[in-house]
C-alpha cells in the first residue's frame, strides 16, 4: 500500500475529528471524570511563513496535527489545508472539554494582534512545536 493509500485509510477511520463535540460526548457530560484522565487542547497552528493563524480544539493533539498535515497533502477543502497550516505554535491543556471550547471561542474572537501577543508570551520565537508532541 502506498503512503497516500495509508493516509486515506487513516482518515476514513477518523472521520469525526471532534469527538468531544459529538452527540455521544454530550451524553457522557454528567458522568464524573477522574482527575488527570482527560486531556483537551486548544491550539494555534500556522503555515511555514507564519502568515495565517488557525485556532482549534481537540482531545489528541498528536492525532489532530497529523490530520491537519494529511488534509493539506490530500488537498482537502478545509481552512487549514487551503492555507497550508500544520505547524503548531501555541497550545493550552484543559481537563474539561467545556473549558477548552470556551477558551477556543475566546481566542477565535481575538484580533490578529492579540493572538500574536498570546503566542509571544509563551513562544516568543514562534518555534514550531510539533516535535514536542511526538
Amino acid at each position: 500500500m502506498t503512503k497516500r493509500g495509508r493516509i486515506i485509510v487513516f482518515l476514513k477511520l477518523y472521520t469525526n475529528c471532534h469527538f468531544e463535540r459529538s452527540e455521544k460526548s454530550k451524553l457522557k457530560k454528567n458522568i464524573l471524570k477522574p482527575i488527570g484522565t482527560h486531556n483537551y487542547f486548544v491550539y494555534v497552528i500556522t503555515n511555514f511563513s507564519k502568515t495565517v493563524l488557525y485556532t482549534g480544539v481537540c482531545n489528541d493533539i498528536r492525532r489532530r496535527l497529523f490530520e491537519h498535515e494529511c488534509n493539506m497533502k490530500l488537498g482537502n477543502e478545509t481552512f487549514a489545508a487551503k492555507y497550508n497550516c500544520c505547524f503548531l505554535i501555541y497550545c493550552e491543556r484543559f481537563q474539561y472539554i467545556e473549558h477548552a471550547i470556551a477558551r477556543e471561542k475566546q481566542i477565535k474572537k481575538y484580533s490578529r494582534f492579540k493572538k500574536e501577543e498570546l503566542i509571544n508570551a509563551e513562544n516568543p520565537t514562534w518555534r514550531f512545536m510539533n516535535d514536542d508532541f511526538n
